[in-house]
């Protein structure tokens, strides 16, 4: 859910910090008081199109912030496959800073981000549906997400498109096959030569790693012998100097003839004897280094080395990834070499595989237009009780040749007049029509999809009374297993939420300010009384406001 939302000038808001809680939370506040920029900010955090109008006037930048909580598994594996960072309670702060000068950023736990992975990972966080938008109703390619949430169809769906992913691989070799000849022959030229060009070099894993190091003790072969040569006369001496290692044995021997009088040199003299061991072992290895300079050895060397680097470059910078060239370039000529049995093969299999393709999709389409059946249904009680009974509401289901979403292409249909014909949403309803609908499509989902918080923009335009009722029980409904924010004019709908924010504005030294602020009882009686009667508030107001809420928090 949205638990935080900082703005710092965004239009007349120069700074506001709002913290949000679970549940149904509603904002209000005078016309012109902030409210939709309120929904400009959230839109520019979830990565839509900003305009460098929305910065603040004098100010060079503004920015938004919004910390998400309580991500499921399934958001948190959509994160990592940006590479986000995760925080240790699974939150997530997402931040986009607006300048008028120069590049906007944006970011993700601190992360850098672009804005298209803010708009990736958006829909998951949150939905928002207004008068001018609603987006995920406008677009058809999102319905059948519903059709199949609804029907649990999510299982079958992975199953077909498991299979519709074989079939196009199938599909995709057979048509690497089905190359005319005079191409596959130049193709098995080009194999034969690379096949033969490694093959020749007689790879073995590491070795170049192992030459470059051979090639580089040559290289130093007179600086290591001059080392390990002054090494040797230091630890078994010379004529003038009797080395370290005869040094030590003679300590060695001095403190043995003493060590029975004073016990604590017990533990000194052990010492002094292994390390005598260690150097004696030291001293027989570099006794039996050797390092000679051969031009012709290194020139050998050289050679190979070169021989790799030039493999590396074309087929892979490992003798393991040469190697893998090496047998995709062997497969590839076989199926060549053996394409009349290959794609019979492979022909066999494609109509195997599209067969079962074919029957999952029937499968999912016959259920899909069963569930479709069941949420029109729901969906148009669901608006009866919104009070919009004339509306019609259908799934259309098209069948389409398969894709990687199956053989249907679906869409919903609305008619908001009886008589007429349903027709695309996007072409016949209003703002707060799409609203409405957008309220009962949630409310027959409900518990189904993953969005942890639903944004309504003034659900309620040209709506009262009765009707206004039945909305704020919808939106207290929706509200029991996700959060949801309601920008309302009816203290009907604004009484029965669990929160309540007022949005207010004031000009202070010739400069208009907003500003953001949670609501107490009293508060919310004042509030709700003033979108009863104005300006003017009256005892008998309030005492109505008061009712209001006293009845819904009975309820």
């Amino acid at each position: 859910m949205l638990s935080q939302l900082f703005i710092n000038n965004i239009a007349v808001i120069e700074r506001a910090s709002i913290d949000l809680e679970p549940g149904f939370t509603v904002l209000t506040g005078e016309t012109g008081a902030g409210k939709s920029i309120i929904i400009d900010a959230i839109h520019a955090v979830l990565g839509e199109r900003t305009s460098k109008e929305l910065v603040r006037t004098g100010e060079p930048a503004a920015s938004v912030s919004a910390l998400f909580t309580g991500l499921s598994q399934e958001d948190l594996a959509v994160l990592d496959s940006f590479s986000v960072p995760r925080e240790d309670d699974n939150s997530l702060l997402v931040q986009r800073n607006i300048r008028l000068e120069g590049r906007s950023a944006c970011k993700l736990n601190g992360a850098p981000a672009t804005v298209s992975m803010l708009k990736s990972i958006a829909p998951r966080l949150v939905g928002i549906h207004g008068q001018h938008e609603s987006y995920e109703l406008l677009s058809p390619e999102l319905h059948m997400t519903y059709i199949d949430s609804f029907g649990r169809l999510e299982g079958l769906l992975e199953q077909y498109q498991a299979s519709y992913r074989r079939l196009r691989e199938v599909q995709r070799q057979l048509k690497e096959l089905n190359t005319d000849e005079g191409e596959k022959s130049r193709q098995a030229d080009l194999l034969r030569y690379q096949i033969e060009e490694i093959q020749s070099a007689g790879l073995v894993p590491g070795q170049q790693e192992a030459l470059t190091q051979e090639r580089e003790t040559i290289r130093n072969s007179e600086r290591i012998s001059t080392a390990v040569e002054a090494a040797k006369a230091l630890l078994a001496g010379d004529e003038e100097n009797s080395g370290v290692v005869s040094g030590l044995s003679m300590a060695t021997e001095e403190l043995e003839g003493i060590a029975s009088y004073l016990p604590p040199l017990s533990e000194t003299l052990q010492k002094l004897r292994e390390a005598g061991y260690l150097l004696e072992d030291a001293e027989a290895v570099l006794h039996n280094v050797t390092v000679d300079f051969d031009p012709a050895a290194l020139d050998a060397l050289e050679e190979r080395l070169d021989l790799l680097h030039k493999l590396s470059l074309k087929y892979g910078d490992t003798e393991e990834k040469i190697l893998h060239y090496l047998a995709d370039c062997q497969e590839k000529l076989r199926r060549i070499e053996f394409s009349d049995e290959e794609r019979a093969r492979l022909a066999e299999e494609y109509e195997a595989e599209k067969r079962q393709a074919i029957f999952l999709a029937k499968e999912l389409s016959n259920k899909r237009r069963d569930a479709s059946e069941k949420f029109a249904k729901k969906v148009k009680d669901e608006l009866k009780f919104l009070n919009m009974p004339g509306v019609e509401f259908a799934a259309q289901i098209e069948r389409v040749p398969l894709t990687a979403t199956g053989c249907d292409k679906l869409q919903f249909l609305v008619s908001a007049n009886r008589g007429e014909p349903p027709k695309p949403l996007s072409k016949i309803a209003s703002g707060g029509e799409l609203s409405r609908i957008m309220l009962a499509v949630k409310t027959v989902l409900s518990g189904r999809d993953k969005i942890g918080t639903l944004i309504f923009d003034e659900v309620d335009t040209g709506v009262s009374g009765a009707a206004a009722n039945r909305i704020g029980e919808k939106l207290k409904q929706v509200s029991q297993n996700r959060q949801v924010l309601c920008i309302t004019h009816l203290a009907q709908i604004a009484a029965m939420a669990d929160h309540h924010l007022q949005i207010s504005k004031h000009i202070s030294s010739g400069r208009t300010y907003t500003q953001v602020q949670p609501l107490d009882f009293e508060g919310r009686k004042r509030e709700l009384a003033r979108i009863i009667g104005g300006e003017e508030i009256t005892q008998l107001q309030l005492d109505m406001a008061g009712e209001m809420l006293k009845q819904h928090e009975d309820g």
